[in-house]
């Protein structure tokens, strides 16, 4: 039976060695390989999945692996192995991804792509490319780069007011309020000193640059704000500005075209939008501080009927994907922008932004947002226009009123799941919220200390649902109580046949232990039975035992 893949993907490449696949081309495969993803090579295969075998000069696996480890530059170690397939030999060559970029020997750098069709290729890697890959990687720190023919006269005097304006108002650092322009320039690492000479970084013009001269030295550095409904456009803005004029305008854009409705809370009316305004600005400062400045494409904020999306140049950084965008370490393209952003009180000062962006969404009882349509050359935030869930808000509201500050996200996240399903394990927990099992737990014993959860079992699955305290703030008394007799139900049916199983009787330690319940809640449930005429109680105090009532 075969066992390699049937074809070629981008981290799977084929190679015939009918003829002995000439060293160039296996370095160069090696090389695209490496730059991309990692992945597998295997020698005596045709493209279109057809076993050869190899040339007996490539039967030599340890041979192979030194060939390319002399040819790579830094030198790469591959694993190669002689495996037989169909009746013929292959060389299996496992190629790991690089931390850095790779080169052959000869000086050719190459990566891998898919092309139209979705069959893999190599291609070159430009020099423009090296600074993106770089970047992913977290080698380069773009923004912290010298802009080629910028110089201080380059910064706006207007621009510098608007920043220590942000700074006050935003409760960003007090300690730049007083510092002269050089000084502060230094802090935020605005220039970095060439020749003697304080020169402008990516991140300085970025932030306090003149317009005219933004476009001209980062042309790369524009971002539009739509609003569509249906086929119409009504706004379409496109700019170049610095950022701190363009965060103030797109936060007025989004307030003109983001309607509110209230909730009472207590005595007070509290205002609900249609988008999360945290959200929003979080997802903004997410795609101007993550986004790849070395493209010629530009971050989109659009307004929709189906909701709201962020979109900006440039994929997931290494170590980052659509499963750990919660848990992974805070870690970013353009470390000084994002550092100067954070200091300046723009953005989430504990680099956790992206918290406050699930957050916008679940504290309403909304659809979480959605990263799934981003890819290799952009990231995608997608954020569902829907109803708020009222008595979800309200309850998540009153919660975080008793504790005096807000519930973690991974709490919430947990309310958010059980919202929707209603029911769920500890495992189903974990993996809906991408956390180990133990953390989740730790999680779910908070909530259902605070009655917020409840525990119910089913077999030796023990699970979780909403409690009667969250049903009933939910106005969904009737809901929770049918499930709760529907819950009793299958309880009953498990003690009957736990009892058929021992002889006819069971205690309440065996019930207990059956259903993963207190022993008061299984003395009012067997009690209950023996109303019922199901069971019958025999003996007194803590001997008694329950025996099918035939």
């Amino acid at each position: 039976m075969r066992t390699i893949p049937e074809r070629e993907t981008l981290m799977i490449e084929f190679k015939s060695d009918r003829k002995r696949l000439g060293d160039a081309e296996l370095i160069d495969a090696v090389v695209g390989i490496t730059n991309t993803e990692g992945g597998i090579l295997y020698l005596g295969v045709e493209d279109d999945g057809e076993i050869t075998g190899i040339h007996a000069q490539h039967a030599d696996e340890t041979g192979v692996a030194a060939l390319i480890a002399n040819r790579t530059v830094p030198a790469v170690g591959v694993r190669a192995e002689l495996i037989a397939e169909e009746g013929k030999n292959i060389l299996k060559i496992e190629i790991p991804m690089s931390r850095t970029i790779v080169a052959a020997s000869d000086g050719k750098i190459l990566r891998r792509r898919l092309k139209v069709d979705g069959t893999p290729e190599n291609v070159p890697m430009y020099p423009y490319e090296i600074n993106t890959r770089l970047s992913e990687l977290s080698l380069l720190d773009f923004s912290a780069q010298v802009v080629s023919g910028a110089s201080a006269e380059d910064f706006d005097l207007n621009e510098r007011v608007r920043l220590r304006n942000i700074i006050k108002r935003r409760n960003g650092d007090k300690s730049l309020i007083e510092i002269s322009d050089e000084e502060l320039d230094k802090a935020l690492r605005f220039v970095k000193e060439e020749n003697g000479e304080l020169l402008p970084t990516v991140t300085g013009m970025l932030l306090i640059g003149k317009e005219e001269r933004i476009e001209t030295l980062l042309p790369t550095a524009k971002c539009s704000f739509q609003v569509l409904e249906g086929t119409k456009i009504r706004m379409n803005e496109q700019l170049a500005k610095p950022l701190l004029a363009v965060f103030e305008l797109f936060e007025n854009y989004f307030k003109a075209w983001n309607p509110e409705r209230e909730m009472e809370s207590g005595l007070f009316r509290v205002p609900i939008p249609e988008f999360s305004e945290a959200a929003f600005r979080e997802g903004l400062v997410n795609a101007f501080c993550h986004r790849d400045y070395s493209v010629l494409q530009q971050v989109r904020v659009a307004i929709e009927d189906e909701g709201l999306t962020i979109s900006s140049p440039g994929g997931f950084i290494e170590g980052v994907n659509l499963n750990n965008l919660l848990t992974v370490e805070p870690h970013g393209r353009n470390q000084a922008l994002a550092d100067a952003m954070k200091r300046i009180g723009l953005a989430e000062k504990t680099g956790r932004g992206i918290d406050r962006i699930f957050e916008g969404s679940i504290i309403y009882g909304r659809p979480l947002p959605d990263y799934a349509e981003s890819t290799k050359a952009y990231v995608k935030l997608f954020i569902q226009r829907a109803e708020a869930d009222i008595a979800f808000a309200k309850m998540i509201s009153e919660e975080e009123e008793r504790l005096g500050r807000s519930l973690p996200i991974n709490s919430l996240l947990i309310l958010s799941a059980l919202q929707k399903q209603r029911r769920m394990s500890l495992s189903e927990l974990a993996a809906a919220i991408h956390i180990s099992e133990s953390r989740t737990e730790a999680n779910v014993e908070k909530l259902m200390e605070s009655g917020l959860l409840k525990a119910v079992s089913s077999g030796k699955v023990r699970a979780y649902t909403l409690s009667i305290k969250s049903s009933k703030t939910q106005d969904n008394t009737v809901g929770y109580v049918r499930q709760m007799e529907n819950d009793e139900i299958i309880y009953r049916r498990l003690i009957l046949a736990l009892a058929a199983k021992q002889g006819g009787t069971v205690t309440r330690n065996d019930v207990c232990r059956l259903l993963s319940i207190g022993k008061d809640q299984a003395y009012r449930l067997l009690k209950k039975m023996v109303l019922d005429n199901e069971l019958k109680a025999e003996g007194r105090t803590r001997a008694v035992k329950y025996s099918i009532v035939t």
